[in-house]
């Protein structure tokens, strides 16, 4: 089951590249290259030596340095993509050609015999040079499903490594995904990839039934970045998977390097990671209702799916607002090493309420509230001591 056992192809060196806000320098690939491989992926793919001189002598940097990881760069599916990117030190190539009547009319202009015979050229080639090949449709989606198969029939015939389906634009559904991956697993032989846009916000959810059906490859971009609104984000799909079997993705990556990927990256696009993003946002493990952070603090599974020291981080009850409750106020307490009842707690957690609901409070009040409090507590204790002694 490909649920157990799968690839990432990580593509925030290809995909990535086409964001609006990215502009790596050489140096920058390498770090981020030298990061992913760290934490585990298994595919690095990276821009096209056809591109520019200088996506060539990345490719060819990157290739060269050892990286357990394998390389791998995306070309069009031509001759002269091929022969220029065997060249480069790259382990595998993955071939394009837009096989949807969009693309065949205003892009390309090819027929399905055409890229049947373009595609067997190009893929022979490269395997002669013994490099691992895939074969990917491009907006498949909006292809028509006997082209489709014809084509994958075809490239899985002459051995080709793996075939890619591409949501292209992002109009695929969940269940789309599944239905044609399922089909294709009945038709092919050989590893399938999905390649999936955040278009209409269902990335996570196309890459995720795609596996169920059977896929065996997910490209991912850190943040998601890429074309538009870019494609399935590493973190979306690790946290997916991590909920599936957290066992699984602890053994397969690095969970506590995955902050630094995403703090890294974001820092080169100029954007700051979402409050909400899946692991690393900053409210991904805040707990603020005072029934959830009672829960959490006698058991974190009750409102927590991902344990955040897994991957290196902390739990946060925020407790300054009129929704706390007085099992988190007594938490603080404690912390704070005041020694309140619980009925002093819930005469504390009244005040804090009161004073919420007049003004956006903060911690620095609910420790004032807290102290002042103990306080009074206190020296209502030392008098009653000195009345006693002096009767």
């Amino acid at each position: 089951m490909s649920l157990d056992n799968f690839a990432i192809i990580e593509s925030t060196l290809r995909e990535g590249e086409q964001f609006a806000n990215a502009f790596f320098t050489t140096e920058q690939k390498v770090e981020i290259a030298r990061l992913l491989d760290a934490f585990g992926v298994e595919y690095i793919e990276l821009t096209s030596p056809a591109a520019s001189p200088q996506s060539r002598a990345d490719l060819e940097r990157i290739a060269s340095l050892g990286l357990k990881t394998k390389i791998l760069t995306h070309v069009r599916c031509h001759m002269d993509d091929a022969r220029l990117a065997v060249d480069t030190g790259a382990d595998g190539i993955d071939v394009v050609f837009g096989t949807s009547s969009y693309l065949r009319q205003f892009s390309h202009g090819k027929d399905i015999p055409y890229i049947i015979e373009s595609a067997i050229e190009v893929i022979e080639f490269i395997k002669s040079k013994g490099l691992e090949v895939r074969f990917s449709s491009e907006d498949s989606f909006r292809s028509d499903l006997v082209d489709l198969l014809t084509i994958y029939r075809a490239v899985d015939k002459i051995g080709v490594n793996r075939v890619g389906i591409a949501d292209t634009v992002g109009i695929a559904t969940p269940r789309q995904v599944y239905d044609l991956v399922k089909t294709l697993r009945g038709v092919v032989s050989c590893d399938i990839e999905f390649h999936g846009h955040n278009d209409t916000g269902c990335a996570v959810a196309n890459a995720y039934c795609a596996l169920e059906a059977g896929a065996t490859h997910v490209d991912t971009s850190v943040l998601g970045i890429g074309e538009r609104n870019g494609i399935t984000p590493l973190g979306g799909l690790i946290a997916r998977m991590y909920a599936y079997n957290p066992e699984m993705i602890r053994r397969k990556y690095n969970l506590p390097l995955f902050r630094e990927i995403d703090n890294y990256v974001a820092s080169l696009v100029d954007v700051d990671v979402p409050f909400n993003n899946y692991i690393t946002g900053f409210t991904a493990f805040t707990h603020k209702a005072g029934i959830h952070a009672k829960a959490i603090l006698n058991n974190p599974s009750t409102y927590e799916i991902l344990n955040p020291a897994d991957f290196g981080l902390t739990r946060y009850l925020h407790i300054a607002h009129r929704l706390t409750g007085w099992n988190a106020i007594k938490e603080r307490a404690e912390q704070l090493q005041l020694d309140l009842s619980d009925d002093d707690v819930k005469t504390v957690t009244a005040q804090i309420k009161a004073l919420a609901d007049q003004k956006r409070i903060t911690l620095d009040d609910v420790d004032f509230l807290l102290r002042e409090y103990h306080s009074r507590l206190v020296s209502a204790e030392v008098l009653e001591s000195i009345e006693k002694t002096a009767a």
